[in-house]
């Protein structure tokens, strides 16, 4: 647990506590009276209530919709099922604020519901929950579907033979040994919709603000300090204990799983039943998920002229008034980024996954550290990147000049992720086998190398994609700290968006459109990479532990 503790000290802890430093200390002294001050206030109070309801029911929507996704991708074998599993995850790379406009097309005036219906969806709450979905789908279907393609069908098939009907057998046998992964990835999107901003500010309108929407306005428009490090401390309790009461709740369900190699388990389709539901999960993935990204494919090539590829060329020249250097140079930039921010965040999420699996009093010490690695993604982005810019700035640690300093904050959203990917596999594996190569002399090193990582190799794969996938979508700490000749694709959106004019607008959905490939690309090749054999052959394994 060094290496991460360290980590998580140097670039989480020490950055958000210099800045909730800053906006609380007045000459030196503690202005802890502000607390009582800004939480009596009524506003406040509001966005408090709206920031924890709209998490819910975001959680809630997103697990009803999403579920029956993993089970197809995990148990169902269907021709298209590699280019699907991309496809689910390309949204949770879209920047925030491209997402909310296209379902501002599709939901709000003169959008596809208003054509058809005359029906229109912004500024209501439902837009931000459908969006929110949208983002938060392959959170289920990725962390829910890992486990359940490993899972031993023939327990439940031996619930049905003793007299149990399919759905008492799959909430007998299936749904415990599901928990943990279930709870793992509620508490994902939980936190990601908790923290919610470009979807709340572009679909809410006015009359919805989250605790990160109110951070960045009393941060950026009215410069109020005080009062955003005071919001940042509610985010930081409040996540604090939600991640508390997770893992005290997933620690008393532990049970014992038997896990297959995925490709085993896979079956054609058969029965009505199981095609309808695969012909539900295509539609829903169609309508919810490929239709927002149609209307940015479809805005990328119709310029004034028709339609077109000149958004595309006007990427290649630079703008002064924009950028220092050509758009089209934040691809290299966002994968270089990408890729560095995935090594930062295997190694980091691989030590801290490992430990926290480690049985005895050893194990136990470290416990509390795994809510920890969760803040990152309950905690404003808004206020990690403010503090980057103002506590990474002397030696030893000054880091405001060196390419590194972007990898380090996108490694930090990434993390989480690979720890929650890896554990429940890692608390699947059999401890004898590490016992018994133990026991023959191997040492800790290639018992690693040589027992658990052939098992875990698959779930090191999915988290690679996972850090890799949120390393080319994060914003909002990005765009305080990368340097205007080097923007990563989500930074150039934004910038663009935010000026006046067709072609900025034109050349947003253009760069859009290019980031969506480049996921879609990359997690086609995480999927032809990932090993066809391998997983547990069989026994009792060890017990899952809290995620």
């Amino acid at each position: 647990m060094a290496v991460p503790a360290v980590f998580f000290a140097l670039f989480f802890a020490y950055p958000v506590a210099a800045i909730v430093g800053r906006g609380l200390r007045d000459g030196g002294h503690w202005q802890f009276g502000r607390l009582t001050e800004v939480l009596g206030d009524a506003g406040i109070r509001q966005v408090l209530w709206f920031t924890t309801w709209q998490a819910l029911a975001s959680t809630a929507l997103t697990l009803l919709i999403a579920l029956p996704g993993a089970y197809v991708l995990a148990r169902l074998d269907f021709p298209g099922k590699s280019l699907l599993r991309a496809l689910v995850t390309v949204p949770f790379v879209l920047p925030t604020v491209v997402a909310g406009t296209a379902f501002l097309a599709l939901l709000g005036r003169g959008g596809l519901l208003d054509d058809l219906w005359g029906v229109r969806l912004d500024t209501t709450v439902w837009a931000i929950l459908l969006a929110h979905v949208f983002f938060n789908y392959a959170v289920v279907v990725r962390t829910v579907g890992g486990l359940w393609s490993q899972l031993d069908p023939r327990q439940e098939e031996a619930a049905r033979m003793l007299g149990a009907s399919r759905a008492a057998a799959w909430r007998t046998v299936t749904l415990p040994a599901l928990g943990p992964a279930v709870a793992a990835a509620a508490l994902m999107v939980f936190l990601f919709t908790f923290t919610s901003f470009g979807v709340v500010t572009i679909l809410g309108g006015p009359a919805y603000a989250t605790l990160e929407v109110e951070i960045y306005r009393q941060t950026a428009d009215v410069f109020d300090l005080p009062t955003a490090a005071v919001l940042t401390l509610v985010q930081l309790t409040a996540v604090a204990l939600i991640l508390a009461v997770h893992a005290w709740t997933v620690r008393r369900r532990e049970s014992t799983l038997r896990l297959l190699a995925p490709e085993s388990t896979a079956r054609a389709p058969r029965g009505a039943g199981q095609w309808a539901l695969l012909a539900g999960v295509l539609l829903s993935v169609l309508l919810l998920l490929l239709l927002p990204l149609a209307v940015l494919v479809q805005r990328s090539f119709d310029t004034a002229a028709g339609y077109g590829l000149g958004y595309y060329r006007a990427l290649t020249s630079a703008d002064s008034n924009v950028f220092l250097v050509p758009p089209i140079d934040a691809v290299g930039n966002s994968l270089t980024y990408a890729l560095a921010a995935t090594g930062i965040a295997l190694v980091i999420g691989t030590l801290a996954a490992a430990a926290l699996t480690r049985p005895g009093r050893a194990g136990r010490l470290v416990r509390g550290f795994d809510a920890l690695l969760m803040l990152p993604l309950g905690v404003s982005a808004v206020t990690v990147g403010f503090g980057f810019l103002i506590s990474l700035d002397e030696p030893p640690l000054d880091l405001r000049a060196s390419w590194i300093l972007v990898p380090l904050a996108q490694a930090l959203v990434g993390v989480p992720f690979v720890v929650r990917t890896m554990l429940p596999v890692l608390r699947a594996l059999d401890t004898r086998l590490r016992e018994a190569a133990a026991v023959l002399g191997a040492s800790p090193l290639r018992v690693w190398r040589e027992v658990d990582l052939p098992l875990v190799r698959r779930a090191l794969l999915v988290a690679a994609g996972f850090a890799f996938a949120v390393s080319l979508g994060e914003f909002g700490a990005t765009v305080f700290i990368a340097r205007p000749d080097n923007p990563t694709l989500p930074v150039a959106v934004a910038r663009l968006l935010g000026r006046a004019g067709e072609l900025n607008y034109g050349q947003a959905m253009a760069l859009s459109v290019i980031l969506m490939a480049v996921c879609t690309l990359s997690l086609l090749l995480l999927e032809r990479l990932r090993p066809r054999t391998g997983g547990a052959a069989g026994g009792p394994a060890a017990p899952t532990g809290e995620m």
